[in-house]
């Protein structure tokens, strides 16, 4: 009698790969997107020379941050590069995001994703057909054949998929050095974050022999770092210093993202009292504000302030902590303040809309609805600012514009039939021919396609 368990395992294993396949085709999937003036100011000025350097146009490369742990960064289309918050936290300098952001930049300039996906498809096709093929043999009776028949064709599939993946990264490491050198930066970041990365595989077991690199999506980090190496050490720009203002500031948003993602006794661990520095001061803002302790909250930021008055992120701080404290009066002084000195930055703005809708006084409402349009003007796709500004219209008796505001976050939520009922009620209220009344129109169009495409897709 022949056990049937192997044959269910290599079943098993043939099954993930192509369900593998098939994920890796597909569009990016919805993360949760973290938001914040601040981080996203420095992640622009970090990029902004290695953009110049790829030769790409700074203004159509986006920068996102993903609440996600791992370290890691990644293109899925266009010219978006994703960052996950791990990596910042696990980075110790800005000059090390430069690098990881210089590589991602390759992937762009080479149409990497669009490869990927080809190559993908490929290998889906190799390996539905192999499957075929073995489970027709296993069901004539030819039951080693056919397992064989799978096993090949997977192995085959999977050899030639990595392969080509490996290929690209290593090719976008080179491009990432490129960049660099382009921008006048120094490649050190890039080496010491591999070897960041080359130690967490080894303490996570993860052999680094030379066979194991043949099961990879990516090259060794030893191999990456040691075919750099020589690349950027001989670059005029090895030797020269990073920016220290840009090292400062990544120093301060590593702390703040920290303070607002872990729990807040890790915060108050990693960030003891003792330390006054900058970045120690803004994480225990923020894990303070997330224990409840408002005093003590309110104690840092002041602090903060204290080394820099006229700082729109300490500003913007100190007015969360107070608007979400309940105190939406008091907010409204440094929150007006942030917003002016960074001439209605979207986000800021947000907020100091929200604070001023929260105190509920009517005489603020004309305020909050001037900053909210320009919060959205210049930021379409946020959708705090647009459900403030709904509900400033609603309290004000703009009914079609509220709903109008309403279609906006559910397009942005991938609520498409909401999203056409909502855009559908505002067009029939909004003056024929206005601005308004077309972006209405517009929505109403793009949610009836999608469900069209939806619909088709079943």
């Amino acid at each position: 009698m022949r056990t049937m368990r192997p044959r269910s395992s290599l079943a098993a294993y043939c099954l993930a790969f192509i369900a593998f396949l098939l994920l890796a085709t597909q569009p990016l999937a919805a993360q949760s997107v973290l938001r914040d003036a601040e981080t996203e100011e420095l992640l622009r000025d970090l990029a902004y020379p290695l953009i110049e350097a790829s030769e790409l146009e700074p203004e159509n490369v986006e920068l996102v941050l993903i609440n996600d742990p791992s370290i890691n960064a990644f293109v899925a289309g266009g010219q978006v590069v994703y960052v996950h918050a791990g990596l910042l936290n696990a980075a110790e300098s800005a000059n090390e995001v430069q690098g990881v952001i210089a590589h991602e930049l390759g992937h762009i300039t080479a149409g990497h994703v669009v490869r990927f996906n080809e190559r993908a498809s490929e290998a889906q096709g190799i390996s539905i057909l192999s499957l075929l093929l073995g489970v027709g043999a296993v069901l004539a009776g030819a039951g080693d054949v056919g397992m064989g028949a799978i096993m090949a064709g997977q192995r085959a599939a999977m050899g030639s998929f990595l392969a080509f993946n490996r290929n690209q990264e290593a090719a976008t490491d080179l491009a990432g050095a490129r960049y660099l050198s382009g921008a006048g930066i120094t490649g050190r970041g890039m080496l010491s974050f591999f070897s960041k990365l080359r130690n967490q595989e080894i303490r996570r077991g993860f052999s680094q022999a030379d066979d194991a690199a043949y099961t990879r999506t990516h090259p060794l980090p030893g191999d990456r770092i040691q075919i750099l190496r020589g690349l950027l050490e001989s670059d005029p720009a090895w030797d020269k210093e990073p920016d220290p203002q840009l090292q400062e500031r990544f120093l301060a948003v590593r702390a703040k993202l920290y303070g607002y993602l872990a729990e807040p006794e890790r915060t108050l661990q990693q960030y003891p009292d003792n330390d006054q520095s900058v970045p120690a001061l803004y994480a225990r803002a923020y894990g303070y504000h997330k224990d409840a302790q408002v005093d003590a909250a309110l104690g840092e930021a002041d602090k903060l302030l204290a080394t820099d008055p006229d700082n729109p992120y300490f500003l913007e701080l100190k007015g969360q902590i107070l608007l979400e404290s309940g105190r939406p009066y008091d907010a409204l002084v440094p929150l007006r303040r942030a917003t002016d000195i960074t001439r209605n930055q979207p986000l800021i703005a947000g907020i100091f809309g929200h604070a001023l809708i929260a105190t509920e006084d009517e005489s603020n409402y004309a305020e909050a609805e001037r900053v909210l349009r320009s919060a959205v003007a210049r930021d379409r796709l946020n959708p705090f600012a647009w459900y403030q500004l709904g509900v400033v219209y609603a309290a004000r008796g703009d009914l079609p514009r509220a709903r109008l505001a309403s279609a906006e976050q559910q397009v942005m939520f991938r609520q498409y039939p909401e999203a056409l009922r909502s855009a559908q009620a505002a067009e029939a209220g909004l003056p024929t021919g206005s601005p308004d009344w077309i972006r209405a129109q517009d929505i109403a169009l793009q949610a009836r396609a999608e469900l069209e495409r939806i619909r088709d897709s079943r």
